[in-house]
């Protein structure tokens, strides 16, 4: 459990998917299941986590090309976002909300009023962004043609995530190998054409819509019922048990002062950040400290084809085009 924080320092612009990614992967290694309830709340949270991710990428790279009140427009509904971030955990960027086997806390009352409140801000916001820029010529000549990257070296590059479905290529996790039930929520996988700078802002804008369709399917699923897994394990008994069940006290100790302990074996699993593939490679010789932690993220691929993608561009095009691929610092020197 005390992994956790260093997850939300990897891509901190979606800090939760990381949170999510890495109990994901520690939950596979015991082969346990998270309540529907989790399973639900992760799925809300992965969306609006996504969603407020790719409006950094797309608002900041504006600034880049001179285009300053679209920053305003993704900021201004992503900072009522971070409100309900702070009510639901206390921070605004590194969340540290899941635990493994489930949540650090259910969600508080009024939760879902706040979210549903929010996603038609962001629909309203991501209009606004559309009107200015979808058909904006100085943003067409700016990024249209621009550093393109076909489907061929996007996938030879490694590229995954908004990037290379900009490429032309239609890999999305949630859909190619679903997990959390997402094979049962009704969305659209955005592909580009052209692989070029405007592709890969205008994926991340429409890829917004589709995450709040997902975010307002699971708002509808949210029932009531547990959050944490009933195995003991990985999870802390109740107070009212630790207080008069001695086995339950011994437990709630272990876990707290030990932590978890899976078997020896290696594990790998992934899961659709915002960026891509958020890999996860964990070996544990069966202590309760990881023997090994191998993060695969998905922007050092993305950057490690930046070099080429320049070649025979304009020095006008570095801006847009490193905005484009939205690296982050986090996860690149991780």
């Amino acid at each position: 459990s005390q992994v956790l924080p260093y997850t939300d320092r990897l891509n901190y612009c979606s800090a939760m998917m990381n949170n999510i990614g890495f109990c994901k992967a520690v939950e596979k290694m015991f082969a346990i299941t998270v309540p529907e309830r989790c399973v639900t709340i992760r799925i809300i949270l992965s969306e609006l986590s996504r969603i407020i991710d790719h409006m950094v990428c797309v608002c900041t790279n504006l600034v880049d090309l001179g285009a300053l009140t679209n920053f305003w427009y993704f900021f201004n509904v992503r900072e009522q976002v971070y409100v309900i971030w702070e009510k639901l955990c206390g921070a605004r960027l590194t969340n540290t909300v899941t635990r493994i086997g489930g949540m650090y806390r259910d969600v508080y009352p009024g939760f879902v009023d706040d979210v549903r409140g929010v996603l038609l801000k962001i629909e309203t916001a991501v209009g606004e962004v559309r009107g200015l820029i979808e058909h904006n010529k100085i943003f067409i000549d700016r990024t249209k043609d621009v550093c393109v990257v076909s489907a061929s070296d996007a996938i030879s590059w490694g590229w995954t995530g908004p990037c290379l479905r900009a490429s032309g290529v239609d890999r999305d996790l949630r859909k190619d190998e679903p997990y959390y039930g997402y094979e049962t929520y009704n969305f659209d996988t955005v592909i580009g054409t052209s692989g070029d700078t405007f592709d890969r802002i205008m994926v991340r804008i429409y890829e917004m819509i589709e995450s709040v369709s997902i975010v307002r399917q699971g708002l509808d699923r949210l029932k009531p019922g547990p959050i944490n897994s009933p195995d003991a394990r990985v999870s802390l008994p109740s107070r009212e048990r630790v207080y008069h069940d001695m086995e339950a006290l011994i437990n709630s100790f272990k876990l707290v002062y030990e932590g978890v302990r899976p078997a020896p074996g290696t594990c790998y699993d992934a899961t659709e950040a915002a960026n891509g593939e958020l890999g996860y490679l964990i070996v544990s010789d069966g202590g309760t400290n990881p023997y090994r932690v191998k993060v695969r993220p998905p922007c050092f691929t993305q950057f490690a084809a930046y070099g080429d993608m320049l070649t025979g561009a304009m020095l006008a095009d570095v801006a847009a085009s490193l905005g484009s691929i939205n690296i982050i610092a986090g996860e690149l020197d991780r």
